[in-house]
Formats: C-alpha cells, structure tokens, sequence
C-alpha cells in the first residue's frame, strides 16, 4: 500500500518552481499524478497513479513530500485520515477495565489523534476524510470483536464519561487567569479536593493565580483537575513533566489507585523508568512523523520497553530504529576526563524565605555531570550563579569560564523561520560537518529549518533550544530540564548529542534532570541536592555516578536494578525480595 504525505506546514510553495510537479515521470507522461491546487499552489498527489520512484521527494527543497510503502495488511485498518494526502492512523490502543494501559511512541505519530479519538472528541472516519459523519454501526463492524469494539460502542452511545489531562501544561494559563481553588471546585464532581491537594501536595498553591505557578505546581494541578472528575475513563497525556522523581512516584500511586475503583485509564509518557512502573500493558506506536502511526497490539510492560529500545518489533516484523538505544552495563565513567574548568566552594544564596547552601566541587573537561534533587531546593539557583546571572551572597565560584545556559523554561520570541534563528545565534557553525551530524541531524533539527520558531510544539522548541546552546563557543554548557517535552527516543538521541559534544571538545557539561534513564546515559559524575523544597536546599558533590545515585535514592526510598536484557535501569516493587536486598546492602541503583 502506497502513501503519499504532504507536510503543509513544511510546504513553501511561494518559494520554489513546483520542482515535485515539473519531474515526476508520470507528469511529464501526461498522467495526472501530481496535481497543484490552484489557490494554494500546493501539490495534491494521487496514490494510484503514483509509481514510487520518490524523484518528488528528493527535489522538494523543504523536505515537504513523503512517499513510503507499508504492508498491504494494513490497509484495512486505516482508523483515521486528515485529507488525501495527510496523516493516517492505523488501529487503536484498548483501554481496559481496572488497568493502566501505556502508549509508547515518537511524537508525531498520532497518540493525540488516538486519544481524541478514544474521547469522542472526533470520529474515526476509516480513511475516508470526504464524509463528515460516518454511521457507528459502520465504524464498529469495521473492528473485531472485542474489548476495544465494546468500548467504542460505549463512545457512540455516549454512555463514557472521559477526563483527559493535556500534554502542554503551560498553556493553562492562557485559557484560565483565576485562582487554583476556583479551577479545581469547577471540576470538582466528588468533593475530594482536600484529599487530592494533599496527596499531590498544592495545599499551598490553592489561593495562588494560575500563572504565578511553577511547572512542577502547574502539572500536579492540571493531574489534580482530571482526578476530580467523575469519568469511566481517564487519558493522562505526559503526566510526568516538570515533576522530580518524588512526585513522579507519589502520581504514579496515585493514578495506579483509579484502577482499584474499576476505572480504565490511559497513559501517554515518555519517562521509560516511570512508564515501566505505572502500567499493565503497553502499546507501541511506529510510523513516520507526520505521516503515519501504526498501534501495535498490547504487549507486556517489559517486553515492550525493551523492543521498543532494541527497535526491533518482532512480531511484526518491523525495524523502528536503525540502531538500538543502548545501556552501557559497568562502563567506566569519568574516562578520559581533563583539568578542572569550574570551581566553586561553600557557596550560600538566600532568596526570600528559601537558603541555598554548597560544599565544594568542580566540573572537569570532558566531563558531563547529572544534577539530581526534588523539585524547589536549589537546582536551578545553583545553574544561574553558575551561569553568572546571580552573584553568591557567600562563598566562591570561578567565573573565568565561559558558560552557555539553557534555562528551564524555553520560548520561541524569535520572528522568523528556525534555520533564521540558528543563523542569528550561531552563525555558520550549526552547518559544519561534525555539529551537523552530532546535535543538528541527531535532534533532526534539519527537518525544521523552514518552520516558523513561533509554531513550534514543545518537543521542537526544545531539541532548537539544545542546539544553540550546544552550539555556542564556551567551556561549561548547563542544560536545566533538557529532557521536557522530548519523546523517550529524542531524549536518549539528546543525551548521545550532549557526551559526544563535550567528548570531541574537551569542554564540560552540567545537565539538571528528573528522568532517571536520561540521567544514566549522559552523565559521568552527580551533584546531588537534598533539602526541604522552598525553604533549604544543599548540594554534596560531585560524586561518582553510583555514590550519587546511591545518596539520592535513599532519600527518595525507591531502588533500582538492571534489566538483565537491555541492562536498562528499572525500578524494584517497594517491599518485594530485590528492594529489601538492595536497601539493605546500601546499594539502591542497580546492584550487579
């Protein structure tokens, strides 16, 4: 089965010749493979009278066209299609009584279609995007029978009451500009507010306006809103952002408690160490970005985590990635690492009623250090005094390295397209050999050079934001949260483009994260915070990468060991054999 893919937000017709028109063979036969529309000038691409041959694809000078082959098998498990030659959805992800059900996928590939669609929000149209409203008896008898059938029974009859939590968080307070107390009784269906502020921890956030909150108290109050709610059926869309591994852990007994009162929920996250703990199945989402999405049937956690890393799905037959993630088991770290470019020592910083306190440490090249802690005790106060934009009220901190900071929280404020923005900020240089292929073409920065910096979604935003700080002249890079909005494979390609930088550089890094595999992959020594959140914070550290695991994880009270397959951090059931063995020899983060 042919698919022929237009990427309109990619396609510039205003600034080409219409080059996918003017060489297509059959254009040139006289078939009328390739139409241009003629208010738009866009091209409209006829998959029958297509031959494959992609000459269309290759002198598209923006990238806009895609022309791929799937299996013939699919085709009659198109769910859903925007236009004839815009993105398709096949199958669907089950939601299932009393589990939590998982999707595990690249952004791009149709999990908000799917969870719109599984909502009622819209409907499945089976490929035909010419009808507005199909019959549901046609659209059930178009599915097998079974669970998902029945569900979707439920969603025509509109007999499911859903609550769905939004992945872009940040945009709340752009909808709402009230008080936290009064979002939260407007959804409140149960009157359990007082016991979920408690449990999520906003008690102090509830007279507050919306747009004072940090991203951490605007997550537990959007997970809070959704809870509230009296629905059979909960969508969870990245719950884990802005969230340190404490509240990661606590949202996770929190949701996992939807399922003992009967409810079907249903999770979108990238965090692959908390995914793996949350949920009953998954389903993993393939395909190509803005093009395709293929749902898999749920397998195992487990099994599929580890496939989905491998990028191998064996049961179809299918290879996802051209190379597998990869867990290096006993890696020696901190090889190869040179003198010191940063040094501080008993550094003190008082803000409000918060007390920021350091030993001394310091960051050599070559060498990427993890910053871990919970959430308000001094992580990002630590980078911006590193970073020269706030001086210590005590204590020393070398300042004669040059430092690139890429904050928390990044915006796009810049007019133009995202190769503009690459230009104005790094020159020349994002488009030399070894920075194109080590951060550009890996963060596949390359495939946005034409959109607008403005529209970007979060996930993009973020990868651009990487690259420039990355791309900046300096000694030290600190990268507060680079992890957020990236899906679980751009996390990991982030994590490669950071070590491989600093490695071939010789300069050094400083990465502040939450999630635990990023952690592992990019890190070579831990500065560990610990603390009371918004009233003391203190940094011990650098340690070694086990030490400073070994001192974060006891406070969070969590262990860890390694999947003996793809050697991947995974966390132990609290209280089962492995947990007490760990815990008990002091080793919480993989015992060997």
């Amino acid at each position: 089965m042919r698919v022929a893919v237009l990427l309109e937000d990619r396609c510039q017709p205003k600034k080409c010749n219409a080059e996918c028109w003017a060489f297509c063979p059959p254009v040139r036969n006289g078939i009328e493979c390739i139409v241009l529309d003629d208010s738009s000038g866009k091209p409209l691409v006829s998959e029958a009278l297509c031959i494959g041959c992609g000459i269309c694809v290759n002198v598209c000078p923006f990238d806009a066209l895609i022309i791929t082959n799937l299996p013939e098998e699919l085709k009659g498990e198109m769910t859903h299609r925007y236009g004839e030659n815009g993105f398709r959805l096949f199958r669907l992800p089950t939601p299932r009584e009393q589990q939590v059900v998982g999707i595990l996928g690249p952004n791009g590939m149709g999990k908000s279609t799917a969870v719109n669609l599984l909502a009622g929000t819209i409907q499945p149209n089976l490929g035909d995007w010419t009808v507005n409203s199909r019959d549901w008896g046609e659209i059930l008898e178009s599915f097998p029978r079974g669970e998902l059938r029945d569900y979707l029974g439920m969603v025509a009859n509109e007999d499911v009451a859903v609550a769905v939590k939004p992945q872009y968080i940040d945009k709340l307070p752009k909808i709402f500009d009230g008080e936290v107390r009064e979002l939260l009784e407007r959804v409140d269906d149960r009157a359990e507010l007082p016991k979920y502020a408690e449990l999520l921890s906003i008690e102090h956030v509830l007279e507050r306006k919306l747009g004072a909150l940090s991203g951490g108290e605007l997550q537990r109050v959007a997970i809070c809103a959704t809870l509230l709610k009296e629905a059979e059926v909960y969508f969870f869309d990245e719950p884990s952002s802005y969230l340190d591994i404490y509240e990661r852990l606590r949202m996770v007994r929190i949701i996992q408690d939807l399922t003992k009162r009967g409810k079907r929920v249903l999770v979108v996250e990238h965090d692959l160490a908390i995914l793996d703990v949350l949920c009953d199945l998954l389903h993993v989402v393939y395909g190509e970005r803005g093009a395709y999405g293929v749902f898999t049937p749920p397998r195992s956690t487990r099994k599929a985590i580890n496939a989905y890393l491998d990028g191998f799905l064996a049961e179809e037959n299918i290879r996802i990635r051209e190379k597998p993630i990869q867990f290096l088991r006993g890696r020696t770290r901190g090889e190869g690492v040179g003198m010191p470019i940063l040094k501080w020592g008993d550094i003190e910083k008082t803000l409000g009623d918060f007390h920021l306190k350091t030993g001394q440490g310091e960051v050599k090249s070559a060498e990427v250090v993890g910053v871990v802690g919970p959430n308000a005790t001094g992580k990002t106060t630590m980078a911006r005094i590193i970073a020269g934009q706030m001086d210590p009220d005590e204590g020393w901190c070398t300042m004669d390295a040059k430092v690139s900071y890429k904050p928390q929280h990044v915006s796009a404020d810049f007019e133009g397209t995202v190769q503009d923005w690459l230009d104005t900020e790094l020159g020349n240089k994002w488009q030399a050999g070894e920075f194109h292929t080590q951060v550009v073409r890996t963060l596949q920065v390359d495939k946005m050079l034409e959109l607008q910096a403005k529209n970007l979604s979060g996930g993009e935003l973020q990868a651009v934001s990487i690259t420039i700080c990355l791309g900046k002249e300096a000694d030290l890079y600190l990268l507060d949260e680079p992890s957020a909005y990236l899906d679980a494979n751009a996390r990991m390609e982030a994590a490669k483009a950071i070590r491989r930088t600093m490695e071939s550089n010789e300069k050094a890094a400083m990465v502040i994260d939450h999630d635990i595999y990023f952690i592992d992959i990019v890190s070579d020594s831990l500065l560990v915070f610990d603390g009371e959140g918004g009233s003391n914070g203190n940094a011990v550290g650098p340690l070694s990468l086990r030490k400073g695991m070994n001192r974060f994880l006891s406070d969070v009270g969590v262990t860890f060991r390694r999947d003996h397959d793809s050697h991947r951090p995974r966390i132990n059931k609290p209280g089962s054999v492995k947990d007490r063995e760990q815990k008990a020899s002091g080793e919480y983060f993989y015992a060997e």
